[in-house]
């Protein structure tokens, strides 16, 4: 039988058609409105996902919580911004550091959050970390700004944590800045709560430790003595630096005027030094060794780390850079070794993004540095708690947690 072609063509273009219709590109009628009356757990599991490049940016898509104005809301350990640089001594910028981390930290979720070094994800861990927002600090009086800086640290690391235990007595602080003068009203707010020196454990091209008239000024000014140089200085003269236990790591400062007179306050302040240099005889585990035996893993440290302490190479977003420093992978391989460390706060400063190239190369190793200080804790703070005797309470939200 002879089949005319416009016939074949009419049923073919008739059945491709048909296919489209039926093709997942379709909206078909039938498909009803949503009912509603779901269930928040069913409404979760539907819409609840985040992409990396999706959602608000907080570090790592953590919950968002303004902790300052939320007391109702405990946690273990927030993320709190410190947007200040008007203590630097070079280039500004760093106030837009913590946007810039966060954004940063957008390819770490829950979902992929596993840290094979440590086998655990700090983001599904038993402790209850929470994104707390920005401190508002006053860009315009740096007295103030310190006072209101002590006042926010003070205020939520006094609080009773959300999974309170004899191992975990505070909360516990990651600072994102901002210039590294944020160290001094955080060493403030440690000393009050914890009521005892703190050892510090310092990663920077620079000392900081700097008698505040290292800096030349004939216009001279209590206000002005405060500084991202000169902060560990004034910290030790407050007697918040446990002397003889602490140590920085990373130095290839130049110093002051003709001689060594740098080196002799900084001596005076009791401070381990650690070149950036010493990487090549000591390697990384000599150099961890060398922390661990002045620091000891008992006493409590406050953990530092200025991103200028890597090489401008590898991270040139930041105010004072220094060629010759270490490699990201050299840093965290460091960072991942002083776990054993009771590390009670920490901040990462400096990170100024308008010096950072178009791959935010500067935000991302601060952003990995975070998530490497968060594992450390999590997974020192679970090992303590399996340590303790079975009768002694782990309570969240009021339930026993037999971890």
């Amino acid at each position: 039988m002879h089949v005319p072609k416009h016939f074949v063509l009419c049923v073919v273009t008739i059945i491709a058609v048909s296919v489209a219709a039926s093709s997942f590109y379709d909206n078909p009628d039938q498909d009803p409105l949503p009912a509603g009356g779901e269930s928040e757990e069913e409404l979760l599991k539907k819409w609840g996902f985040e992409w990396g490049f999706s959602g608000i940016s907080t570090f790592a898509h953590l919950k968002h919580v303004k902790c300052l104005t939320t007391p109702s809301v405990p946690f273990d350990i927030g993320i709190i911004g410190a947007p200040f640089d008007t203590a630097v001594s070079y280039r500004p910028g760093a106030r837009f550091g913590p946007r810039a981390i966060r954004a940063a930290s957008a390819r770490q979720t829950a979902f992929r959050g596993f840290n094979p070094r440590r086998g655990l994800n700090p983001y599904t861990s038993p402790f209850t970390i929470l994104d707390c927002g920005d401190i508002p600090i006053t860009p315009f009086d740096n007295a103030l700004a310190l006072t209101q800086m002590t006042s926010a640290f003070s205020t939520l690391g006094a609080r009773t944590p959300a999974l309170s235990h004899a191992t975990n007595p505070h909360p516990k602080l990651l600072t994102l800045g901002g210039d590294h003068s944020i160290a001094l009203p955080a060493l403030r707010s440690l000393n009050k709560i914890y009521g005892s020196p703190m050892a510090v454990v310092h990663f920077d091209a620079h000392l900081d430790t700097w008698h505040p008239a290292k800096y030349p000024n004939a216009w001279e000014s209590p206000q002005s003595d405060f500084t991202h140089g000169s902060m560990f200085w004034i910290a030790s003269n407050e007697g918040l630096i446990l002397n003889g236990s602490s140590a920085h790591a990373g130095l290839r400062t130049r110093l002051s005027g003709d001689s060594f007179a740098d080196y002799d306050d900084d001596e005076r302040q009791g401070f381990l030094r650690i070149s950036a240099d010493d990487i090549d005889e000591m390697g990384t585990a000599g150099i961890v060794a060398a922390i661990l035996e002045r620091v000891g893993t008992t006493v409590p440290v406050y953990l530092s780390l200025d991103i200028d302490v890597l090489d401008p190479g590898l991270c040139p977003g930041t105010g004072t850079p220094e060629p010759g420093g270490w490699t990201s992978r050299e840093v965290i391989k460091i960072l991942r070794g002083l776990e054993p460390l009771n590390v009670v706060g920490a901040d990462i400063v400096e990170v100024a993004p308008a010096y950072d190239g178009g791959g935010e190369q500067t935000a991302l190793v601060a952003a990995q540095v975070g998530f490497e200080i968060l594992t450390s804790w999590v997974g020192r703070g679970m090992k303590e708690m399996q340590q303790v005797e079975p009768e002694e309470a782990v309570v969240k939200g009021g339930v026993k947690d037999e971890l």
